[in-house]
Protein backbone atom coordinates (compact mmCIF):
# COMPACT_ATOMS: atom_id res chain seq x y z
CA UNK A 1 0.00 0.00 0.00
CA UNK A 2 1.36 3.43 -1.00
CA UNK A 3 0.56 6.08 1.61
CA UNK A 4 -0.29 9.36 -0.11
CA UNK A 5 -0.32 12.94 0.96
CA UNK A 6 -2.06 15.53 -1.18
CA UNK A 7 -1.35 19.20 -1.72
CA UNK A 8 -4.36 21.15 -2.90
CA UNK A 9 -8.00 20.93 -1.80
CA UNK A 10 -9.65 21.93 -5.08
CA UNK A 11 -11.92 20.28 -7.63
CA UNK A 12 -9.05 18.56 -9.46
CA UNK A 13 -8.02 16.94 -6.18
CA UNK A 14 -11.57 15.73 -5.64
CA UNK A 15 -11.56 14.20 -9.15
CA UNK A 16 -8.24 12.57 -8.36
CA UNK A 17 -9.59 11.04 -5.15
CA UNK A 18 -12.69 9.78 -6.95
CA UNK A 19 -10.41 8.05 -9.43
CA UNK A 20 -8.19 6.74 -6.62
CA UNK A 21 -11.10 4.71 -5.28
CA UNK A 22 -10.72 2.53 -8.37
CA UNK A 23 -6.98 1.91 -7.87
CA UNK A 24 -5.46 -0.82 -5.72
CA UNK A 25 -2.50 0.21 -3.60
CA UNK A 26 -3.68 3.76 -2.87
CA UNK A 27 -4.15 4.99 0.68
CA UNK A 28 -4.87 8.63 1.51
CA UNK A 29 -2.93 9.46 4.64
CA UNK A 30 -2.36 13.22 4.77
CA UNK A 31 -3.63 16.57 3.48
CA UNK A 32 -1.71 19.84 3.19
CA UNK A 33 -3.27 23.28 2.91
CA UNK A 34 -2.05 26.74 3.82
CA UNK A 35 -5.10 26.79 6.08
CA UNK A 36 -5.02 24.05 8.71
CA UNK A 37 -8.79 24.34 9.16
CA UNK A 38 -9.27 23.72 5.45
CA UNK A 39 -6.85 20.79 5.51
CA UNK A 40 -8.70 19.31 8.51
CA UNK A 41 -12.09 19.71 6.86
CA UNK A 42 -10.84 18.06 3.67
CA UNK A 43 -9.11 15.26 5.58
CA UNK A 44 -12.26 14.46 7.53
CA UNK A 45 -14.27 14.34 4.32
CA UNK A 46 -11.90 11.86 2.65
CA UNK A 47 -10.62 9.88 5.62
CA UNK A 48 -7.06 11.15 5.94
CA UNK A 49 -5.38 10.88 9.33
CA UNK A 50 -2.79 13.64 9.23
CA UNK A 51 -3.05 17.33 8.33
CA UNK A 52 -0.37 19.92 7.66
CA UNK A 53 -0.06 23.64 7.04
CA UNK A 54 3.75 23.42 7.12
CA UNK A 55 5.15 21.88 3.94
CA UNK A 56 8.55 21.06 5.41
CA UNK A 57 6.85 19.16 8.23
CA UNK A 58 4.84 17.22 5.67
CA UNK A 59 7.95 16.48 3.62
CA UNK A 60 9.68 14.84 6.58
CA UNK A 61 6.65 12.91 7.81
CA UNK A 62 7.26 9.19 8.30
CA UNK A 63 3.61 8.51 7.49
CA UNK A 64 3.84 9.46 3.79
CA UNK A 65 5.42 7.58 0.86
CA UNK A 66 4.23 9.75 -2.03
CA UNK A 67 2.55 13.08 -2.64
CA UNK A 68 0.07 14.23 -5.27
CA UNK A 69 0.52 17.94 -6.00
CA UNK A 70 -2.41 19.98 -7.31
CA UNK A 71 -1.34 23.45 -6.25
CA UNK A 72 -1.07 26.45 -8.62
CA UNK A 73 1.44 25.88 -11.45
CA UNK A 74 3.86 28.48 -10.11
CA UNK A 75 4.35 26.45 -6.91
CA UNK A 76 4.99 23.06 -8.51
CA UNK A 77 8.77 23.25 -8.79
CA UNK A 78 9.53 24.45 -5.27
CA UNK A 79 7.09 22.07 -3.62
CA UNK A 80 8.14 19.09 -5.73
CA UNK A 81 11.85 19.56 -5.12
CA UNK A 82 11.34 19.87 -1.37
CA UNK A 83 9.42 16.60 -1.31
CA UNK A 84 11.83 14.79 -3.61
CA UNK A 85 14.78 15.84 -1.47
CA UNK A 86 12.96 14.34 1.51
CA UNK A 87 12.63 11.01 -0.29
CA UNK A 88 8.98 11.28 -1.28
CA UNK A 89 7.72 10.13 -4.66
CA UNK A 90 5.80 12.90 -6.45
CA UNK A 91 2.90 12.82 -8.88
CA UNK A 92 2.70 16.46 -9.99
CA UNK A 93 -0.29 17.87 -11.84
CA UNK A 94 0.12 19.08 -15.38
CA UNK A 95 1.71 21.25 -16.50
CA UNK A 96 4.73 19.97 -14.63
CA UNK A 97 5.93 23.49 -13.85
CA UNK A 98 6.31 27.03 -15.19
CA UNK A 99 9.22 26.63 -17.60
CA UNK A 100 11.93 24.35 -18.97
CA UNK A 101 14.66 25.21 -16.41
CA UNK A 102 12.25 24.29 -13.61
CA UNK A 103 11.38 21.00 -15.34
CA UNK A 104 15.06 20.15 -15.70
CA UNK A 105 15.66 20.94 -12.03
CA UNK A 106 12.77 18.74 -10.94
CA UNK A 107 13.89 15.76 -13.02
CA UNK A 108 17.48 16.10 -11.84
CA UNK A 109 16.35 16.33 -8.21
CA UNK A 110 14.30 13.15 -8.59
CA UNK A 111 17.24 11.31 -10.13
CA UNK A 112 19.66 12.51 -7.46
CA UNK A 113 17.38 11.29 -4.69
CA UNK A 114 16.35 8.01 -6.31
CA UNK A 115 12.62 8.66 -6.18
CA UNK A 116 9.84 8.75 -8.75
CA UNK A 117 8.68 11.99 -10.34
CA UNK A 118 5.84 11.75 -12.84
CA UNK A 119 3.74 14.46 -14.45
CA UNK A 120 0.06 13.79 -13.81
CA UNK A 121 -0.76 13.71 -17.51
CA UNK A 122 -3.29 10.97 -18.11
CA UNK A 123 -2.97 10.80 -21.91
CA UNK A 124 -0.05 8.31 -22.17
CA UNK A 125 -1.84 5.89 -19.84
CA UNK A 126 -5.38 5.99 -21.28
CA UNK A 127 -6.61 2.67 -22.74
CA UNK A 128 -7.94 4.44 -25.84
CA UNK A 129 -4.63 6.21 -26.41
CA UNK A 130 -2.82 2.89 -26.10
CA UNK A 131 -5.32 1.47 -28.60
CA UNK A 132 -4.58 4.37 -30.94
CA UNK A 133 -0.86 3.62 -30.77
CA UNK A 134 -1.52 -0.07 -31.42
CA UNK A 135 -3.55 0.67 -34.58
CA UNK A 136 -1.61 3.69 -35.84
CA UNK A 137 0.24 1.70 -38.51
CA UNK A 138 -3.05 0.95 -40.29
CA UNK A 139 -3.36 4.46 -41.74
CA UNK A 140 0.01 4.31 -43.47
CA UNK A 141 2.52 7.13 -43.66
CA UNK A 142 1.44 9.96 -41.35
CA UNK A 143 1.28 13.33 -43.11
CA UNK A 144 -0.85 15.70 -41.01
CA UNK A 145 -2.00 15.95 -37.41
CA UNK A 146 -4.60 18.30 -35.99
CA UNK A 147 -4.62 18.20 -32.19
CA UNK A 148 -6.75 20.67 -30.27
CA UNK A 149 -8.31 21.46 -26.93
CA UNK A 150 -10.56 24.52 -27.08
CA UNK A 151 -13.01 24.93 -24.23
CA UNK A 152 -14.69 28.14 -23.14
CA UNK A 153 -13.62 28.63 -19.55
CA UNK A 154 -16.27 28.64 -16.85
CA UNK A 155 -14.32 31.57 -15.37
CA UNK A 156 -14.12 33.67 -18.54
CA UNK A 157 -17.43 35.47 -18.08
CA UNK A 158 -16.26 36.71 -14.69
CA UNK A 159 -12.96 37.74 -16.29
CA UNK A 160 -14.83 39.82 -18.87
CA UNK A 161 -16.83 41.37 -16.04
CA UNK A 162 -13.63 42.47 -14.35
CA UNK A 163 -13.07 39.69 -11.81
CA UNK A 164 -9.65 38.15 -12.38
CA UNK A 165 -9.59 34.58 -11.13
CA UNK A 166 -6.52 32.34 -10.86
CA UNK A 167 -6.97 30.83 -14.32
CA UNK A 168 -5.95 34.13 -15.91
CA UNK A 169 -3.07 35.21 -13.66
CA UNK A 170 0.52 35.17 -15.01
CA UNK A 171 1.94 35.20 -11.47
CA UNK A 172 0.47 31.70 -11.10
CA UNK A 173 1.81 30.55 -14.50
CA UNK A 174 -1.66 30.06 -15.97
CA UNK A 175 -3.39 30.58 -19.30
CA UNK A 176 -4.59 28.58 -22.28
CA UNK A 177 -1.28 26.94 -23.21
CA UNK A 178 -0.55 25.79 -19.68
CA UNK A 179 -4.06 24.62 -18.84
CA UNK A 180 -5.20 23.14 -22.17
CA UNK A 181 -2.48 23.34 -24.80
CA UNK A 182 -0.35 20.85 -22.89
CA UNK A 183 -3.02 18.21 -23.58
CA UNK A 184 -2.89 18.89 -27.31
CA UNK A 185 0.90 18.73 -27.37
CA UNK A 186 1.46 15.57 -25.38
CA UNK A 187 0.27 12.94 -27.89
CA UNK A 188 2.00 14.71 -30.79
CA UNK A 189 5.37 14.79 -29.05
CA UNK A 190 4.92 11.25 -27.73
CA UNK A 191 4.04 9.83 -31.16
CA UNK A 192 6.33 11.85 -33.41
CA UNK A 193 9.08 13.30 -31.23
CA UNK A 194 10.55 16.77 -31.40
CA UNK A 195 9.70 18.92 -34.44
CA UNK A 196 12.33 20.52 -36.65
CA UNK A 197 10.61 23.90 -36.38
CA UNK A 198 7.84 25.62 -34.42
CA UNK A 199 5.80 28.68 -35.40
CA UNK A 200 3.35 29.90 -32.77
CA UNK A 201 0.83 32.68 -32.33
CA UNK A 202 -1.61 33.64 -29.58
CA UNK A 203 -4.36 36.01 -28.51
CA UNK A 204 -3.17 37.68 -25.33
CA UNK A 205 -5.49 38.95 -22.61
CA UNK A 206 -4.94 42.17 -20.70
CA UNK A 207 -3.56 40.36 -17.65
CA UNK A 208 -0.68 39.03 -19.72
CA UNK A 209 -1.81 35.42 -20.19
CA UNK A 210 -2.96 33.84 -23.45
CA UNK A 211 -6.66 33.36 -24.05
CA UNK A 212 -6.01 31.10 -27.02
CA UNK A 213 -3.21 30.12 -29.34
CA UNK A 214 -1.91 27.81 -32.01
CA UNK A 215 1.39 26.31 -33.08
CA UNK A 216 2.58 24.78 -36.32
CA UNK A 217 5.00 21.94 -35.67
CA UNK A 218 6.99 20.90 -38.72
CA UNK A 219 8.70 17.52 -39.09
CA UNK A 220 10.71 16.07 -41.97
CA UNK A 221 7.69 14.34 -43.50
CA UNK A 222 4.62 15.59 -41.64
CA UNK A 223 3.03 18.71 -40.21
CA UNK A 224 1.10 19.05 -36.95
CA UNK A 225 -1.11 21.93 -35.88
CA UNK A 226 -1.82 22.47 -32.22
CA UNK A 227 -4.66 24.74 -31.13
CA UNK A 228 -5.98 25.58 -27.68
CA UNK A 229 -8.38 28.10 -26.22
CA UNK A 230 -10.06 29.14 -22.99
CA UNK A 231 -12.19 31.78 -24.74
CA UNK A 232 -13.92 29.65 -27.41
CA UNK A 233 -15.12 26.10 -28.06
CA UNK A 234 -14.21 23.63 -30.79
CA UNK A 235 -16.66 20.84 -31.60
CA UNK A 236 -14.71 18.74 -34.10
CA UNK A 237 -12.50 15.79 -33.14
CA UNK A 238 -8.72 15.83 -33.30
CA UNK A 239 -7.33 13.90 -36.26
CA UNK A 240 -4.25 12.04 -37.43
CA UNK A 241 -4.14 11.79 -41.21
CA UNK A 242 -2.18 9.07 -42.97
CA UNK A 243 -1.88 8.12 -46.62
CA UNK A 244 -4.24 5.16 -46.10
CA UNK A 245 -6.79 6.76 -43.75
CA UNK A 246 -7.36 8.93 -40.71
CA UNK A 247 -7.79 8.39 -36.97
CA UNK A 248 -10.39 10.59 -35.29
CA UNK A 249 -10.06 11.25 -31.55
CA UNK A 250 -12.97 12.48 -29.48
CA UNK A 251 -11.74 15.02 -26.93
CA UNK A 252 -7.95 14.90 -26.90
CA UNK A 253 -7.64 15.02 -23.10
CA UNK A 254 -10.09 12.18 -22.42
CA UNK A 255 -9.97 10.19 -25.67
CA UNK A 256 -13.47 8.87 -25.05
CA UNK A 257 -13.75 7.39 -28.54
CA UNK A 258 -11.25 6.61 -31.28
CA UNK A 259 -11.98 5.41 -34.79
CA UNK A 260 -10.26 4.89 -38.14
CA UNK A 261 -11.80 6.08 -41.40
CA UNK A 262 -9.99 4.45 -44.32
CA UNK A 263 -9.63 6.04 -47.75
CA UNK A 264 -12.41 3.86 -49.16
CA UNK A 265 -14.79 5.15 -46.48
CA UNK A 266 -14.78 2.04 -44.28
CA UNK A 267 -14.86 2.89 -40.56
CA UNK A 268 -13.22 0.82 -37.82
CA UNK A 269 -14.04 1.61 -34.20
CA UNK A 270 -10.91 1.03 -32.14
CA UNK A 271 -12.43 2.35 -28.90
CA UNK A 272 -11.89 0.13 -25.87
CA UNK A 273 -13.63 0.17 -22.47
CA UNK A 274 -12.40 3.11 -20.40
CA UNK A 275 -13.29 4.34 -16.92
CA UNK A 276 -15.43 7.42 -16.30
CA UNK A 277 -12.59 8.38 -13.94
CA UNK A 278 -9.69 8.51 -16.43
CA UNK A 279 -7.24 9.85 -13.84
CA UNK A 280 -7.18 6.35 -12.38
CA UNK A 281 -4.84 5.20 -15.15
CA UNK A 282 -2.10 7.73 -14.43
CA UNK A 283 -2.35 6.89 -10.71
CA UNK A 284 -2.21 3.15 -11.40
CA UNK A 285 0.90 3.68 -13.55
CA UNK A 286 2.50 5.79 -10.82
CA UNK A 287 1.83 3.20 -8.10
CA UNK A 288 2.93 0.29 -10.29
CA UNK A 289 6.20 2.07 -11.09
CA UNK A 290 6.93 2.53 -7.38
CA UNK A 291 6.01 -1.06 -6.57
CA UNK A 292 8.32 -2.29 -9.33
CA UNK A 293 11.19 -0.39 -7.72
CA UNK A 294 11.56 1.98 -10.66
CA UNK A 295 12.11 5.74 -10.54
CA UNK A 296 10.77 6.59 -14.00
CA UNK A 297 7.54 5.60 -15.75
CA UNK A 298 7.82 3.69 -18.99
CA UNK A 299 4.66 5.30 -20.36
CA UNK A 300 5.10 8.85 -19.06
CA UNK A 301 8.84 9.30 -18.98
CA UNK A 302 11.08 12.17 -17.90
CA UNK A 303 12.21 12.51 -21.50
CA UNK A 304 8.65 13.04 -22.72
CA UNK A 305 7.88 15.56 -19.97
CA UNK A 306 11.05 17.52 -20.76
CA UNK A 307 10.36 17.50 -24.50
CA UNK A 308 6.85 18.88 -23.96
CA UNK A 309 8.24 21.50 -21.57
CA UNK A 310 10.80 22.53 -24.20
CA UNK A 311 8.16 22.93 -26.92
CA UNK A 312 5.96 24.93 -24.56
CA UNK A 313 8.93 27.14 -23.71
CA UNK A 314 9.45 27.88 -27.41
CA UNK A 315 5.76 28.65 -27.91
CA UNK A 316 5.80 31.02 -24.95
CA UNK A 317 8.91 32.81 -26.22
CA UNK A 318 7.32 33.32 -29.64
CA UNK A 319 4.00 34.55 -28.26
CA UNK A 320 5.37 36.74 -25.48
CA UNK A 321 3.82 34.71 -22.67
CA UNK A 322 5.92 35.62 -19.65
CA UNK A 323 5.48 34.42 -16.08
CA UNK A 324 6.82 35.73 -12.81
CA UNK A 325 8.57 32.38 -12.36
CA UNK A 326 10.71 33.08 -15.45
CA UNK A 327 12.58 35.80 -13.57
CA UNK A 328 14.11 33.17 -11.30
CA UNK A 329 14.82 30.60 -14.00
Amino acid sequence: MIRFGIIGTNTITESFLAAAQQVAGFQLTAVYSRSLDKATEFAEKYGATYTFDDLEEMATSAHIDAVYIASPNALHCEQTCLLLESGKHVLCEKPLCSNLPEAQKMVETARQNGVLLMEAMKTPTLPNYLSLKKHLHKIGKIRYVQSHYCQYSSRYDKFKAGEILNAFRPELSNGALMDLGVYALYPVIDLFGMPTSIKASAVMLHTGVDGMGSALLTYDDLVATISYSKISDMRTPSEIQGEEGSILIEHISQQNAVKIIYRDGYEEDITVPQSVHPMQYELAEFIATIQQGKTESGLNSHTLALQVAEVMQTIRQQTGLIFDADKNA
